[in-house]
């Protein structure tokens, strides 16, 4: 199955505000029940293992409303790690009035070198085309100490079937077009292996995840010298 490149509504907030809302609320679904906060909190209690640490700070890009780093916190609290988290998103209008964001250009993270432990980012990267996606992840290890987390669908047939049998669910016209378009430009796990090799990253590791989700973590050093 080849990428190809569907423009999304919700990049350009192309719907009206109720639509935009629902888009959102849908978004939140996905990552509540389809894999987006669990492979999140698998990969940062993964981090937080191999530093040897019990606490992260943490930066969220394209985070909209924060809903993932939160609960991801309040998860991992429970297991003795504590997650201090910044969202960042390009759009006010998604951070939905959460007190921990800063509205910003994921390209140019507008913070200084090592200013988070970890910069993480869900649902993003199959937006960036292969130039961009390195930009961004080369930019993450420049403001993050210890890695850069990448949480993402992996491009299949089968997703994107799934993708279709989902449009009940769906609260919002602009879900319909996105979920699938997200699906067709995602990348595949090889894929995205060979961009994050292209980075400054020490080393990459990979994992799948529940319902067609992939989970990358690109060390800024060697693990086990962080």
């Amino acid at each position: 199955m080849k990428r190809t490149i569907t423009p999304e509504l919700l990049d350009t907030d192309s719907g009206s505000p109720a639509e935009i809302t629902g888009s959102l609320a849908d978004l939140r679904m996905f990552n509540r029940w389809f894999g987006g906060i669990s492979t999140t909190t698998y990969l940062l209690r993964r981090i937080a293992r191999r530093a040897g640490t019990k606490e992260l700070s943490l930066l969220d890009v394209a985070s909209a409303s924060g809903d993932v780093p939160a609960q991801v916190a309040r998860r991992l609290a429970r297991e003795g790690v504590s997650v201090e988290f910044l969202v960042l998103d390009r759009s006010p209008s998604h951070l939905n009035g959460t007190r921990r964001a800063v509205s910003g250009d994921a390209l140019a993270l507008p913070f200084r070198d090592g200013s988070f432990d970890v910069v993480s980012s869900g649902l993003f990267v199959h937006h960036l085309e292969p130039g961009e996606l390195v930009r961004f992840v080369n930019d993450s290890l420049r403001v993050a100490r210890v890695a850069a987390v990448v949480n993402d669908l992996r491009r299949s047939p089968a997703h994107l079937a799934l993708a279709y049998a989902g449009f009940p669910l769906y609260r919002s016209r602009l879900t319909r077009h996105d979920a699938p378009a997200s699906v067709r430009r995602a990348y595949t796990r090889e894929e995205l292996c060979d961009l994050l090799q292209a980075t400054s990253a020490a080393s990459v590791e990979m994992s799948n995840h529940y319902l067609c989700r992939m989970g990358a973590v690109a060390w800024k050093t060697t693990p086990g010298a962080v």
